[in-house]
């Protein structure tokens, strides 16, 4: 009686296909999906490949085609795997994309100031206890931070909003417009 998945071709470990010796490691088409491994066989982190391409989009001034993107990035990547990591960028509402013709155009929906102001919302509106986790952030800040916290949030208070930047120091160290400490 033959064990199961050990002769006839089988893998030994339960997984389907392949011939599960190591032979085909390397060869042509038996190496997995295109961009999946980079030089010295290591993989990409998580998010890294939607970072390359979310940094490709932003050094062009108008949207862009995801074969533009795939050229940009040096072509080691499948069309269908840009389009992919486009369209999960698009879901979590890092990229808009608009229709012409038959496909899409690509674009950043925020520079990179807004795209971490977009995390911290997610990660916040993730939590059960927002009271507890602005607490510990707000406890955590630098004394910088908090200064320029305050001041955003004076300003925002004040109808200024976050628009027009906060009115605080500049680089030269000066105060703020009306002569408040920022």
């Amino acid at each position: 009686m033959a064990s199961s998945g050990q002769d006839g071709g089988g893998r030994s470990d339960g997984r389907s296909g392949g011939r599960g010796d190591g032979r085909n490691a390397g060869r042509a088409g038996h190496a997995g999906h295109a961009g999946e491994r980079r030089a010295h066989g290591r993989r990409r982190g998580q998010g890294e490949l939607e970072a390359q391409v979310l940094s490709v989009l932003r050094t062009s001034r108008e949207p862009e085609t995801a074969a533009w993107v795939q050229n940009r990035l040096g072509g080691d990547l499948a069309y269908t795997t840009v389009v992919t990591i486009l369209t999960r960028l698009h879901a979590k509402q890092i990229v808009h994309r608009t229709r012409v013709g038959r496909s899409y155009v690509w674009s950043p929906a925020a520079d990179e100031a807004g795209l971490a102001a977009q995390r911290m919302r997610r990660v916040l509106d993730s939590e059960a206890d927002r009271d507890a986790v602005l607490t510990s952030f707000v406890s955590s800040l630098s004394p910088e931070d908090e200064r320029l916290m305050r001041a955003l949030l004076r300003d925002a208070a004040d109808g200024g909003g976050a628009a027009g930047g906060y009115g605080g120091e500049g680089a030269d160290g000066r105060e703020d417009a009306d002569g408040r400490e920022a």
